[in-house]
């Protein structure tokens, strides 16, 4: 009996996707790019002026849109959401750690809250959101209609709402209990544990890899060959510089995880033997994922790097110094972030001689993150300051990185590292340049394009609030994981209630913590109120140079889009009110 329910689901799904391919014939030639009559014209510079019509309205516009810009707001409106879910996780687990003894979640939703967190903020956030910004702004600043395949880009994102669902679906399904293998998955243990939550995990996380490959593909297309005439290799913009070489890493690193994953489910599934003692091991998941994991940070910090590149310098009075550098060092920091994977997995047992090498390209590698930091600085020097909010949260990042920059070249050295791994010294090493660094750069952004997107202004006073409750938290959360590493407190752990050892030390930096992940989340909460508001009801932004850009002559193509469609906007307006004061005179008698 089961066999024949299980032919017929068989059948009816292939009939229902037979009827749903069927449907989509009909309806148009999906692989053409030219949009239909409700799609023309929204990315601009397709099809005829005939050919142009209205965006449909309601959730059939978000449904089906193609429209660049439409599909950057929907991976920044993801993101924030991801963000949010990640947030609540890391809370959790804080108030956890607030005392040595388990009193808010037990070490199994502990465990679950720890991987959920740190695969939703990699993934589901972290890749997301820069995605959002390249797709909206990458195709402005480069004078391009849209992306080079907008439907390519649409279906990008629309692998990642299934995939964040697969992620988190242990949390959801009640026959289920969330994963507990941590973000990096080691094996044997990700084998070993037989929840299903952790296959649907490892599908979410393969979906949400391909639709950043498919992403990066479509970035370096768009770039390379849609750019506008007037735009050189010369004159590219550096955050379009950074998302090309991001795409790059993005096109090399993720297939290489896909793999990795397709071997980990015929591992637990099917019986093959990739990762156990008795096949390929255990060290080679570690090699196959730091292979990728190591290039994503820099996927990750490349383009928060463009960001503070391009909007520095719009505050400052001058143009960013030594731009030739900055491209240059952003080009060696995607290359050489493939030659370092090992560098975590010098515990491992690794060969000694294999492992001094790794210690060598690490340290180095640090030399181009050095030479981006001295020319921010250097564009800053006797700059005409303006302390608006996206310039603080650059000033924010550069401090942060600088910290997160400095401790991880600790952890570089081989000594050292042997001491530090697997504390928190790590913990705060990684946070200092994802969170401290990473969205800093991403609320510099929101809040420098917000008249872009929006058309209106955000509340200044509660940004500046959002900024230095950020930055306080920040400090306030990781810089007592730092000493809590030097201690010898281990990380993943629910519970710090030792017969022996520091426990009364590990209480205050533990409650430290979670005072500035309290302050953290004061300031989110403040920052999503800002943006929802501000958008629903800010005031309106008439002037298409809002942060008086043209008086230093860094107005950029973007800004002269936005003034041309505020030029057109107000055309529209004048008209619709000369038409009115027309009519209005006519009944009065008055010619």
């Amino acid at each position: 009996m089961a066999d024949i329910a299980t032919l017929t689901l068989s059948g009816l799904t292939a009939l229902l996707l037979l009827g749903v391919f069927t449907w989509v014939l009909r309806v148009e030639d999906w692989r053409s790019y030219t949009p239909t009559a409700g799609e023309a014209g929204a990315g601009g510079g397709y099809g005829t002026g005939a050919d142009h019509g209205h965006k449909p309205s309601g959730i059939v516009r978000w449904l089906t849109t193609v429209d660049h810009k439409d599909i950057g707001i929907m991976y920044g409106a993801f993101a924030v959401l991801s963000f949010a879910w990640g947030g609540v996780a890391v809370m959790l687990m804080r108030l956890e750690l607030v005392t040595p003894t388990s009193n808010i979640v037990d070490s199994a939703l502990y465990n679950g809250l720890l991987t959920s967190h740190g695969i939703t903020m990699l993934f589901l956030f972290g890749t997301p959101i820069l995605a959002a910004f390249s797709n909206y702004f990458v195709p402005l600043l480069i004078g391009a209609d849209d992306m080079a395949f907008p439907r390519i880009n649409a279906i990008a994102f629309w692998l990642l709402p299934p995939g964040a669902l697969l992620i988190w679906g242990g949390f959801f399904l009640p026959s289920l209990a969330p994963a507990q293998t941590s973000w990096t998955m080691y094996t044997p243990l990700s084998i070993e544990q037989a929840n299903p939550a952790i296959d649907l995990m490892l599908l979410g996380l393969h979906l949400t890899g391909v639709s950043a490959t498919m992403g990066a593909i479509n970035f370096v297309a768009t770039i390379v060959t849609e750019r506008d005439d007037e735009v050189t290799w010369a004159n590219l913009d550096i955050f379009s510089w950074t998302v090309l070489t991001q795409s790059g890493q993005i096109i090399f690193a993720f297939p290489l995880l896909g793999s990795a994953i397709v071997m980990l489910l015929l591992d637990r599934n099917l019986g093959t033997t990739f990762f156990l003692a008795d096949g390929g091991g255990p060290m080679l998941w570690q090699h196959l994922f730091w292979f990728f994991g190591h290039p994503e940070v820099y996927i990750l910090v490349l383009p928060p790097m463009g960001l503070v590149s391009y909007i520095l310098p719009k505050f400052t009075g001058r143009k960013l110094f030594g731009f030739k550098f900055v491209v240059y060092s952003t080009l060696a920091l995607g290359v050489l972030s493939f030659g370092v994977w090992a560098h975590h997995m010098f515990a491992t047992g690794m060969d000694p001689r294999l492992r001094a090498g790794f210690m060598a390209v690490t340290i180095s590698i640090a030399i181009p993150s050095a030479v981006k930091t001295f020319n921010w600085i250097a564009t800053m020097w006797n700059g005409r300051l303006r302390l608006t909010t996206p310039f603080l949260f650059c000033v924010g990042f550069i401090a942060n990185f600088i910290i997160g920059g400095v401790t991880g070249v600790f952890e570089a050295s081989i000594p050292v590292d042997m001491l530090l791994h697997d504390t928190y010294h790590v913990v705060a090493h990684f946070h200092y340049v994802i969170m401290g660094a990473i969205a800093f750069a991403v609320f510099a952004g929101i809040y420098y394009w917000f008249p872009i997107y929006t058309g209106r202004m955000y509340q200044r006073t509660l940004a500046k609030w959002h900024f230095w409750l950020t930055m306080v938290g920040t400090n306030l959360t990781f810089f007592p994981m730092v000493l809590l590493g030097y201690a010898g407190m281990p990380r993943r752990y629910a519970t710090y209630d030792l017969a022996v050892g520091p426990e009364l030390l590990f209480t205050l930096l533990h409650r430290s913590a979670t005072l500035g992940a309290l302050l953290l989340a004061v300031g989110q909460i403040i920052f999503v109120w800002n943006l929802v508001q501000s958008w629903l009801e800010g005031p309106k932004v008439r002037d298409g140079d809002p942060w008086d850009l043209k008086e230093t002559g860094q107005h950029g193509r973007e800004w002269a889009w936005f003034e041309r469609q505020q030029e057109s906007a107000l055309t529209t307006d004048g008209g619709e009110k000369g038409e009115t004061d027309e009519a209005a005179a006519a009944e009065s008698g008055d010619d």
